[in-house]
């Protein structure tokens, strides 16, 4: 939270439709001291900043969107 993902995770959950869930560990040992991240349905997004994340985490969502689309037709 040092890194200002606390905020991040405040804005993603304003959108019901996301499941935003604490942990923690995830087990990536050292990772949180350099830099934030976040797990988005399972593969690891990290970036230089909070901003950068929640912009990197919203990237991975629309696309994750377009494969669901996909899937459906």
């Amino acid at each position: 939270m040092h890194f200002g993902t606390d905020e991040v995770m405040d804005n993603l959950e304003e959108n019901p439709d996301y499941d935003v869930i604490e942990y923690g560990c995830l087990s990536n040992c050292g990772q949180c001291a350099m830099m934030p991240f976040a797990m988005v349905n399972g593969e690891i997004i990290d970036a230089d900043s909070a901003d950068e994340l929640y912009e990197a985490i919203m990237a991975k969502i629309k696309e994750l969107e377009a494969w669901d689309s996909l899937e459906l037709d």
